[in-house]
């Protein structure tokens, strides 16, 4: 039986349900990361004794589980996309902003899907969109092919964040105190194409990043749902 399927215990003696719990879960991952999240600091959180949140939760897993979904719901989309491109990018886009909003969810992204209500609404919702443009297959992989950029570029853009903030410098700060190696290892003239992205390439900022890369591979997605069988 999942969490979502077993019946929550009587509220008493103190007032305490499923939703308390995943918001005081939400709320300590969002201050200090998974790391942060156990079941005795959620108890401690909320006043009542550990022991307490297992009539609720029986794992930390089950927790994350929980967590995950009720982000899930900051991506529901609020009206009904005009086509599928659109509903990809816009599902594509929700997500990072879930992510930025709360940056532990890029840790439990990729991995089995998640089977909560919130979850399968929006699955549901990305999948509806593409409904009747190709064969269930060729729909799957389209999704799975949008979902895998964002989720590895999403990974990508939330790790350069944390590094900044455990080396205590930007980005703009990190070129600068690299930048006299890096020069020296381009002088050499054994990396002719890395200087040219160096020395030529347009520096753009990671929204305009994520962007261009989804757009690229919405039209990837468009080309093979023109060509199905190619």
């Amino acid at each position: 039986m999942t969490v979502w399927d077993r019946p929550e215990p009587p509220t008493r003696p103190a007032p305490l349900d499923r939703e308390r719990i995943v918001a005081a879960a939400v709320a300590l991952a969002d201050e200090g990361g998974l790391e942060a999240v156990s079941l005795r600091k959620v108890a401690a959180r909320l006043d009542v004794g550990p022991m307490r949140l297992y009539g609720y939760i029986s794992t930390k897993e089950e927790l994350f589980d929980l967590m995950v979904d009720e982000v899930h719901a900051e991506m529901l989309p609020e009206e009904r996309p005009g086509d599928w491109r659109e509903a990809l990018r816009a599902h594509a886009h929700r997500t990072r902003q879930a992510a930025l909003r709360h940056e532990w969810l890029a840790d439990l992204l990729g991995g089995r899907p998640t089977l909560g209500p919130n979850a399968l609404a929006v699955a549901e919702a990305t999948l509806a969109a593409l409904g009747g443009l190709a064969d269930i297959d060729t729909v799957m992989r389209a999704v799975e092919t949008v979902s895998a950029y964002f989720t590895g570029a999403i990974r990508r853009e939330i790790a350069n964040l944390r590094a900044e903030r455990a080396t205590g410098l930007s980005k703009h700060d990190w070129q600068r105190a690299f930048g006299p190696h890096v020069r020296r290892m381009l002088d050499t003239g054994r990396f002719p194409a890395l200087a040219k992205v160096v020395y030529d390439g347009t520096e753009v900022d990671a929204e305009t990043t994520f962007a261009t890369g989804l757009d690229w591979v919405l039209d990837a997605v468009a080309a093979k749902l023109a060509r199905p069988s190619a």
